[in-house]
């Protein structure tokens, strides 16, 4: 007889990045030639792609360097996955559970984690994105890539920017920091997110709206913060950006005589954004503005109730309809957010 243990296939949807110097360019071109990220038509986005890559490489290369050459992102990525699994086995012991990274612009890619996924021919596949908030520029690139290569899909979570694990995670991790800091005062806790161009949340994206969520929730946590402001980093291009930006950000909170207290409130893993930018980029700003003390709060991680998190997200899609649901299983975004997957507070699949 043979292994007749139900398998479970869970998909971690993450950015990616490169793995050495020569990767950085290709990197980049795959990530401008999205048409999620930009908005052209194909001739014209493909040439913008091949300027911006082309560009920026020296710079970006520059930044990977200070990190070894390449991006942590997929080393902590596996790492997570690794550590989900394992919480995944507690629930399921009777089941077989794969967990794989998939990543947008660089390998392992999406369609190719598609290809071994639908090899492995799993009974179940929850499609996990590494996204906590939604946007049509993440999660739904992520999750039209998947369904492009034919990859299984029978539950699908789309954001869980109110989870509870998720919030507790985040809350205990501040607090942490700012203790082992010293305990600074007159601190202002700033909520640092990756910013998306101002036409794309006019367009419908529910992100800026889900990361508002997010915050208000950590902060019902957090009493003794009652300075704090949500602000948008990693701005890029021409186009207006939703703000204030994290620059803007911090040179307000120097200029009030505050000290600083960071949290990347929409990234889960250590990368370029958070050890270059937020690190050494912010840092530096904040310094040169006579802030005392700049703290960063570090990514989720492998932090034990994150994960426990990500398990309890699988867990309860398991449990629901087939199709995008967020963490309370229906539509949670106003009307307004049509880029949300969910509509009429039911899941549906398009």
């Amino acid at each position: 007889m043979g292994d007749a243990r139900r398998k479970l296939a869970v998909v971690l949807f993450n950015l990616g990045g490169p793995d050495g110097p020569d990767d950085v360019r290709p990197f980049l071109r795959n990530l401008f030639r999205d048409p999620a990220i930009i908005r052209a038509p194909g001739l014209i986005r493909e040439a913008l792609a091949l300027l911006i890559s082309t560009t920026r490489a020296k710079e970006a290369r520059a930044n990977y360097a200070k990190m070894g050459g390449g991006s942590p992102l997929l080393p902590e990525t596996r790492k997570q996955a690794e550590a989900l699994k394992a919480e995944l086995q507690k629930a399921f012991p009777d089941h077989e559970i794969g967990v794989w990274p998939a990543m947008r612009y660089w390998h392992p890619l999406t369609e190719d984690v598609a290809d071994e996924v639908s090899a492995w021919a799993p009974d179940e596949c929850v499609l996990l994105p590494l996204y906590p908030q939604f946007s049509t520029t993440t999660t739904a690139s992520s999750l039209k890539r998947w369904r492009e290569a034919g990859g299984p899909e029978t539950r699908t979570v789309c954001c869980y920017p109110t989870e509870p694990a998720f919030v507790d995670a985040h809350a205990a991790l501040i607090r942490k920091t700012w203790e082992k800091a010293g305990r600074p005062d007159n601190v202002r806790l700033l909520f640092s997110a990756h910013g998306l161009p101002k036409k794309v949340i006019e367009d419908g994206d529910p992100y800026q709206w889900q990361v508002e969520q997010t915050v208000g929730a950590v902060m019902r946590q957090l009493p003794e913060f009652p300075d704090w402001q949500v602000c948008y980093q990693s701005r890029v291009g021409p186009l207006e950006w939703i703000g204030p930006s994290t620059e803007e950000a911090i040179e307000g909170a120097a200029k009030d005589g505050r000290n600083i207290l960071l949290s990347p409130i929409a990234f889960v893993s250590e990368h370029i954004e958070t050890l270059v930018e937020l690190d050494e980029e912010y840092g530096d700003l904040a310094r040169e503005h006579g802030v005392t003390s700049y703290v960063r709060v570090p990514a989720l991680g492998l932090d034990a109730v994150f994960i426990e998190s990500l398990a309890t997200l699988v867990k309860s899609a398991l449990a629901g309809a087939p199709g995008p649901r967020c963490d309370t299983g229906g539509r949670i975004c106003p009307a307004e957010w049509c880029g949300c997957p969910c509509r009429n507070g039911e899941p549906v699949t398009a």
